[in-house]
């Protein structure tokens, strides 16, 4: 059950994001889109800054002449930035079109879709009556609106909730409805005011459908891309032929992905529109088990790296069950996000051995398993169920002299999730003493200076005495080496606790002492500490600070 600290504490961090500027609904005049979220300025910094890291410790700051910590060998990084729209078979050879979906039911009653899989149950019985009751709450939520909700459907009041008899466990309602324990004639839905208001369940693609070209025929349908790996797997060979990478190699990608999410939720967790920071790394087949582990510790450790609280992650492989069809193995890394049940989890990343599957499937045509090989599905005539490209997409290596087709590890994170993982752990309130020495509480969001919006603000004390030339002359030295504030408004607590609720590392007060020791006071954003420092040293201390 979420605790309700941690559910005021999740109120909190969405009220900061729109207060100051992270996060806005899309469209908000017009009530907003489900499922889509704007970036505001100090938003679209924080992701920016988020994205840079990741694409400078993965890519541009690579050393491909050495050997990474852990790595088998040293390897190359590339680049690369496809397109949203690409050709309709891509989708059926890499499984989208026939395996990406949901299955959703709706409510004639109250007009709302709901994922089938997500929906709970268990059948109550009071005075001859029964019905089975649903709800889409999860984990521990889920008791307690079961209960809300068979009692409110008996007329019951608080005292005569125990006079409720339940039948079963809680369990899925799909399972209920296989195994005869219910129906959809006597399924209560999640809001629903009576029973039998839930339609047939149905399958629903999660691709966006679109036209290219001005006819709407079939011919001319296509999709907005689920995933950005696809958009690298077809553009393997061109990488290979312009770049002069050997394998072990790795492409890398950061670019929006666009899934029609039945039940969009979580604030910007689960959403249609998102952007991923993805690497397909292209291997040996008989390296790939240490490439595997080379990345799935690698990506730990980055967000350690970066100032996730250890306590809220964990690393976690996937059992048998889980795997898809062509994984050898994948692992989670995943956060305590606050609108969490206590003790669970939501994904960050996933780092997939993903084996030959992809490039085979470009190559030959859609793979399903059988008898536990990788086959080409075919029709009932026969042939390739979807076609592949037909194009080799093999690897000759021109030292061993073996050709092979690459195995596939594929670290593949969300930026926004990231972007509000460390939104979230960044989040604290305290107490400091305001201008007059008496304690006020303080919210205070202390993300990595690497991915703070605003690095540093200055601040003349006041707006007279020759101040603000000061502190605009070093404004302007300081905006040359990084992002930074320049506040002249309200008083200097106020000041402070605005940057502070903006994550500003560092704030430069310009005083009267300034004016005649050249000195000025940096305010460390975390500790509070208060120091005079030298006013020509400023820009290389923080830019030292920051490297």
């Amino acid at each position: 059950m979420t605790k309700p600290d941690d559910q005021s504490r999740m109120d909190k961090i969405v009220s900061l994001a729109k207060r100051r500027g992270f996060i806005f609904p899309s469209s908000e005049i017009y009530g907003g889109l489900n499922g889509f979220w704007d970036y505001g300025p100090l938003g679209v910094a924080l992701k920016r800054n988020l994205k840079d890291a990741w694409w400078h410790d993965m890519v541009a700051g690579h050393d491909e002449l050495a050997t990474a910590a852990g790595a088998p060998s040293p390897y190359e990084m590339a680049g690369l930035d496809c397109t949203i729209i690409m050709h309709p078979q891509v989708w059926k050879c890499s499984g989208h079109f026939d395996l990406f979906h949901d299955w959703m039911i709706d409510c004639r009653d109250s007009k709302k879709r709901y994922r089938y899989d997500h929906l709970l149950g268990r059948r109550a019985a009071h005075r001859g009556k029964q019905v089975f009751v649903t709800t889409d709450a999860s984990g521990d939520d889920a008791p307690a609106e079961l209960a809300a909700r068979a009692q409110k459907f008996f007329g019951l009041r608080a005292k005569q909730a125990n006079e409720i008899e339940w039948v079963g466990e809680i369990e899925p309602l799909a399972t209920a409805i296989t195994s005869g324990g219910a129906s959809l004639a006597d399924t209560l839905g999640p809001d629903a005011m009576a029973p039998g208001t839930l339609t047939e369940p149905r399958e629903f693609n999660l691709m966006f459908e679109t036209r290219i070209g001005a006819m709407a025929s079939d011919e001319d349908r296509a999709f907005l891309r689920p995933e950005t790996a696809q958009g690298i797997f077809v553009n393997f060979k061109n990488v290979c032929d312009t770049s002069r990478v050997r394998v072990p190699f790795g492409i890398a990608q950061i670019g929006k992905s666009f899934r029609n999410e039945i039940t969009p939720r979580n604030f910007t967790f689960r959403s249609r529109e998102f952007e991923q920071m993805e690497i397909e790394f292209f291997c040996r087949p008989a390296d790939s088990a240490e490439w595997y582990r080379y990345w799935r510790d690698r990506r730990w450790k980055w967000y350690l790296d970066l100032g996730l609280t250890a306590g809220k992650l964990q690393l976690r492989e996937h059992g048998q069950d889980e795997l898809s069809h062509y994984s050898v193995g994948t692992a989670d890394i995943e956060y305590a996000f606050p609108f969490l049940a206590e003790g669970e989890f939501g994904e960050l990343e996933g780092i997939a051995h993903r084996g030959d599957f992809d490039l085979r499937s470009h190559m030959e045509g859609k793979l399903v398993r059988r008898d536990g090989e990788l086959v080409v599905e075919t029709g009932e005539d026969g042939k390739p169920r979807h076609r592949g490209s037909g194009k080799d997409l093999s690897y000759f290596d021109d030292i061993s002299r073996e050709r092979y087709v690459p195995h596939v590890i594929e670290p593949s994170a969300g930026a926004d999730r990231a972007t509000l993982a460390f939104l979230c752990d960044a989040y604290h309130e305290d107490e400091v003493p305001d201008e007059d020495g008496k304690p006020r509480s303080r919210t205070v969001v202390k993300l990595h200076p690497k991915l703070a919006p605003v690095k540093a603000a200055v601040l003349p004390l006041v707006k007279k005495d020759g101040m603000p030339e000061v502190a605009i002359d070093l404004y302007r030295r300081l905006k040359r080496q990084m992002a930074c504030q320049y506040d002249e408004k309200g008083s200097v607590g106020r000041r402070y606790a605005r940057q502070d609720e903006a994550g500003t590392p560092w704030c430069l007060t310009i005083d009267g002492q300034t004016l005649s020791d050249q000195t000025v006071t940096l305010r460390d954003r975390d500790s509070l500490v208060q120091e005079r420092v030298p006013l020509a040293e400023v820009v290389d201390m923080l830019r030292d600070r920051l490297a």
